[in-house]
């Protein structure tokens, strides 16, 4: 004669599981997606054009304080790599070099958050030891941070 098994589960019926992720984090892996999709259309002559183009519109869609800012870091890495090319990283102004993102503008108004960010991907040269920062929170743009972003936009692409 066949045994049967008995289930070890509680009996208790199933709850939906929480939730993981915010709006803010579900539209930016949209986004992302979105992003992966249009660029792999993209021939290579098209990517810097469209990825400006792209940028662009990101920034024309921020409140103001934040678009000032976003706009001065992109002529800022502009003129610090110009090899650097622009894109949009999960809904943010970003750039790139041979298709990976070094660094990215993340505006407060992305996630609701205090201050924006500017960061730096693994493919950043910043190494300085076993401990390093790869992110900076700004409120607004001095002269003084606009010469470390250069510097540390080009120490990133060393």
């Amino acid at each position: 004669m066949a045994t049967t098994k008995t289930s070890t589960k509680n009996a208790r019926p199933a709850r939906a599981a929480e939730n993981v992720w915010t709006d803010e984090e579900r539209a930016a892996m949209q986004e992302s997606a979105r992003e992966r999709k249009a660029s792999s259309r993209r021939g290579k002559g098209d990517e810097r054009a469209e990825g400006e183009a792209d940028l662009r519109a990101k920034i024309a869609e921020m409140p103001e304080a934040e678009r000032g800012m976003a706009d001065r870091i992109h002529a800022i890495i502009t003129d610090a790599v110009p090899a650097l090319a622009p894109k949009t990283y999960y809904g943010m102004p970003a750039w790139a070099r041979d298709g990976k993102i070094i660094c990215f503008f993340q505006p407060a108004s992305k996630f609701k958050v205090r201050y924006s960010t500017f960061g730096f991907q693994p493919d950043a040269n910043l190494d300085d030891g076993e401990m390093f920062p790869i992110a900076w929170a700004i409120k607004r743009l001095s002269a003084a941070d606009e010469k470390r972003i250069a510097a540390l936009v080009k120490q990133a692409v060393s």
